[in-house]
Parts: structure tokens; C-alpha cells; sequence
């Protein structure tokens, strides 16, 4: 554990000081939370000597140290049913805790340039995210097919909530974080602006209106426009997608994500749709988005009109760069509508 009083100079330290740096409230909350994992990973890390990793002064840290403990990090024993020494390696969870530390590092010498040394020993590490010979790991995507599929079995299930949700992340390539976390009724189609909807990325903080119908004064997304309605006409105020049940804590209807903005919940109702439906276990709430994204690659979108959907910025998401303007989004939104004229109604019957 980290102590909550660290020693001056000490990697805990260092911990301490970035979480209390004004980046640190800057990070979203699911960031914010791999951070933690990772820099405590690292920090409780029990050294040769007895000691933890946290304790050691880091103008004492080299890279042949930080590598050291990487290399520790990347594999874990366990036991399994008949009490045998197994070896894994946690790769993933190991080149987070990297990343983490090479920004609490850069933050804490920029706030403490006297004291935490201009060399980030966890800069350049090189890191791969997978082993040699290891195969790439995809996200499931879902199909159109498979969305109206899943979407059936939620009314089914009493998750009209979920159904509607998986439309708009497909129509809309939302994050879930976003979908559940920062989607507010007050951002579809307010009063002052009846005809679009406010589309907000937690992640990198981008926000944009978003067009709802074309300069024919035809909607673009009529099957998820009509949810959508229906869920305003019931709710004032506050999150739009809530459970579908009721709690014991609450009279009204609680979000489907926590305080902690936590979606463990959530997922556990989507594997439960997903067997209902009878469709591939793997499949997962953002298998979804993954689907819209390659519909619209399946439908010629340009790399502006895709990255004006999903507001991305860097290169290394889309490679081109342009300027995203109300022309993109309807334009896009209508090819995507095109190509899928063969399948089957969005609407899932009752």
C-alpha cells in the first residue's frame, strides 16, 4: 500500500505529488483509475532487499532498474487446481503500469523540477503489446444483423435501455463511458437548438453538436430519434440512459454507470443479452461501435466525415486531418443509411 504520508524524494512520493497536480484532475476518471492500478503495481513491488519499489528514492532510480522491475512485473505465478507453479504474463497490465509512471514522473519534474531528475527513466522503454510470435488481439465487432438481434432480446429482457443505447453508439461511434456516463437529456435537442444533439467525449474532451436531420429537413436517424423522444418525454433532467428496474435505495430509476463510474454492472446485462440473443459470447457493448466504424468504412466514408463522427485527433487513430463541419456529419450519416437499405428495420418488434 501507499502511504499517505510519504517519505520526501521517494517514488511514493512522487505519486503523491502527481495526484495532487492540476493534470492529474484533468485525466478522466477511467484513466485516472488505470493510473492508480498501475502506479501501485509498480510501487508495491517487493524488491530484493525486502523493501518496496515506492520506498526507494528515485534520484536513485536508473533505467536497468526500471527495467528490472518491468521485467518482474511482466510475469506472475500462480497455482492452479492441483497446486502446481504456473507462470503468466500480465503484459498488458504491466506496460499500463509503465505508462503510468512515466507520467507521474514528467509531471512531478515539471512541478518539482529541483527535486524529481530531468531524466524520465521510464521514457523509451520500448514496450511491446504483445510477445514475439503472439497473435493480435482484436475487439469482436458486431454486424447490423447482429445488432437488431441484440437489440430484440433486450425488449425482451425489459432493457429497452440497452437496445436504445447500442443503436446510438453504433449510429453515433460513442464511447460507453460517454453513452452511459455523460449523455444528458439535456443535450438532445434543447430548446435552443431542436434540431441537433450535443455530443460529448470524456476522453479527450471534445464536444459537438451533431445535425439530426438533412438540408431536406429529413431526419438521419429516425429509428434512434424516436427512442430518444420517448425517453425525454419521461425524464427532465440528468443522465438519459437509466436502468430499466427498480432499487431498493432509489425511487427513481438509478444510471447504469456508478459514482465510481464503474460499468461491471452493465456488462454482466450485455452478456446476458448476448446468450439470450444467441449470438458469439465475445461480442461486448463496444463490439457495437466497432461495427458502426466499419460500416462507415464499408460505406466509403471519407477519413474526415469518420473523424468527424468520432472526433479523433491524432494521427495514429485516422490518418488524415481535416476540418469537421455539419456537411461531414449529414454526408455521412447518409451513406451509412445507404448501405445498409438490405437489412433489416433498426427497430426491434415488441
Amino acid at each position: 500500500m501507499i502511504p499517505a504520508s510519504p517519505v520526501p524524494g521517494t517514488f511514493d512520493w512522487l505519486v503523491y505529488l502527481f495526484k495532487g497536480h492540476q493534470k492529474w484532475k484533468e485525466i478522466d476518471h477511467k484513466t485516472q483509475r488505470f493510473y492508480e492500478q498501475g502506479l501501485a503495481l509498480f510501487a508495491n513491488h517487493k524488491l530484493k532487499d525486502g523493501s518496496r519499489a515506492g520506498s526507494k528514492q528515485i534520484p536513485d532510480f536508473t533505467k536497468r532498474f526500471v527495467d528490472a522491475v518491468y521485467a518482474k512485473l511482466l510475469v506472475v505465478e500462480d497455482e492452479d487446481a492441483d497446486g502446481n507453479v504456473v507462470k503468466r504474463e500480465r503484459r498488458r497490465s504491466a506496460n499500463a503500469s509503465m505508462s503510468a509512471c512515466r507520467r507521474a514522473w514528467f509531471v512531478g519534474q515539471r512541478a518539482r523540477e529541483t527535486e524529481v531528475p530531468a531524466v524520465n527513466p521510464f521514457s523509451r522503454m520500448g514496450l511491446k503489446t504483445r510477445a514475439l510470435g503472439q497473435p493480435v488481439r482484436e475487439t469482436p465487432t458486431a454486424t447490423w444483423d447482429e445488432l437488431v438481434a441484440f437489440r430484440v432480446a433486450a425488449n425482451k429482457l425489459g432493457y429497452r435501455s440497452v437496445g436504445t443505447a447500442a443503436l446510438l453508439t453504433w449510429e453515433w461511434l460513442q464511447r460507453q463511458e460517454h453513452v452511459f456516463g455523460a449523455f444528458e437529456i439535456s443535450h438532445y435537442r434543447p430548446k435552443e437548438r431542436p434540431n441537433s444533439v450535443k455530443i460529448v467525449h470524456p476522453k479527450n474532451g471534445e464536444e459537438a453538436w451533431w445535425p439530426l436531420f438533412d438540408e431536406t429537413g429529413e431526419p438521419l436517424f429516425p429509428e434512434l430519434m424516436a427512442e430518444l423522444d420517448a425517453i425525454k418525454e419521461t425524464g427532465a433532467s440528468g443522465l438519459v440512459f437509466r436502468r430499466d428496474h427498480g432499487h431498493r435505495r432509489s425511487r427513481a430509476p438509478l444510471p447504469w454507470i456508478t459514482e465510481r463510474k464503474d460499468l461491471r454492472y452493465l456488462r454482466s446485462v450485455v452478456k446476458k443479452i448476448v446468450a439470450a440473443a444467441g449470438l458469439r459470447s465475445e461480442l461486448s457493448f463496444t463490439s457495437f461501435r466497432h461495427g458502426g466504424f466499419t460500416e462507415g468504412a464499408d460505406s466509403d466514408l471519407t477519413d474526415a466525415e469518420l473523424r468527424a463522427a468520432a472526433r479523433h485527433r491524432s494521427p495514429h487513430q485516422l490518418p488524415t486531418y481535416a476540418k469537421r463541419t455539419r456537411k461531414q456529419l449529414i454526408s455521412g450519416s447518409k451513406k451509412r443509411r445507404e448501405e445498409r437499405t438490405k437489412a433489416a428495420p433498426a427497430r426491434p418488434s415488441e
